[in-house]
């Protein structure tokens, strides 16, 4: 049975999230890549000592976890549930009422291609969630799915071997609510080796101090032949 959160608690974790550097720190680590303190205080746009006090709380509530290499120590979140907790707090914000704020080339680009943890978002992930629903490949319901055995032939033929059983807690396939579509993009194990075999083809490449991505000339063409995805880059 999963344990009741109490009020209180979701309070602090939610006081820890509301904190403008704190929320930006956590949004610098939502590409699913470890950082170190230096780049995770020029993210939150504090100094190095405010942003080893606030990685601290971040750390005593599990919302990201530390490991050292050599002299340096790199942050990262702590799980998968973390970072769609922060998708859809932002899917929630998007909602909300507008901010006299121009929209510019980074916030265009976050909407074509990004990463949310370890699986893609913006209009190409969505597209290529659309594109395995219709072409029979999956079978979306509510903020779950399920690979059909057309599916799971397809992905071999792509370089994508789906286990059988799975290796960890974490769901084959699941959604989560894209915050600039307001659509679901597919997560879970499926997700994030769709995005890795994506990223290993060169379809993608990361655009610098951002998780937006840039999709490559080899990734239009493919995109269009696998998929039959046009349009997007």
């Amino acid at each position: 049975m999963t344990p009741i959160v109490s009020g209180i608690v979701l309070a602090e974790i939610a006081a820890l999230m509301g904190d403008v550097a704190r929320a930006n720190i956590l949004s610098s680590l939502m590409d699913g890549r470890a950082l170190t303190a230096s780049e995770l205080a020029w993210h939150g746009g504090v100094s190095p000592q405010t942003a080893s006090g606030h990685l601290a709380k971040l750390s005593e509530a599990r919302l990201i976890s530390m490991t050292k290499q050599g002299r340096h120590r790199y942050y990262r979140l702590a799980s998968p549930e973390v970072a769609q907790a922060i998708e859809a707090l932002m899917a929630v914000a998007s909602f909300g009422p507008g901010r006299h704020r121009p929209t510019g080339p980074k916030d265009e680009a976050l909407r074509r291609a990004r990463t949310c943890y370890d699986h893609l978002a913006g209009r190409l992930g969505v597209a290529l969630t659309d594109a395995l629903t219709a072409q029979d490949h999956l079978v979306l319901s509510d903020s779950a799915g399920a690979l059909t055995e057309k599916g799971r032939r397809f992905l071999c033929t792509f370089g994508i071997e789906v286990e059988s059983g799975p290796k960890d807690k974490r769901a084959l396939c699941r959604t989560c609510l894209d915050w600039s579509e307001r659509r679901p993009h597919l997560a879970g194990r499926l997700g994030a080796a769709l995005c890795t075999r994506i990223f290993d083809l060169g379809w993608v490449e990361r655009i610098k101090d951002s998780r937006a991505l840039a999709i490559t000339a080899a990734g239009r063409d493919g995109l269009k032949a696998t998929f039959g995805i046009d349009g997007i880059a």
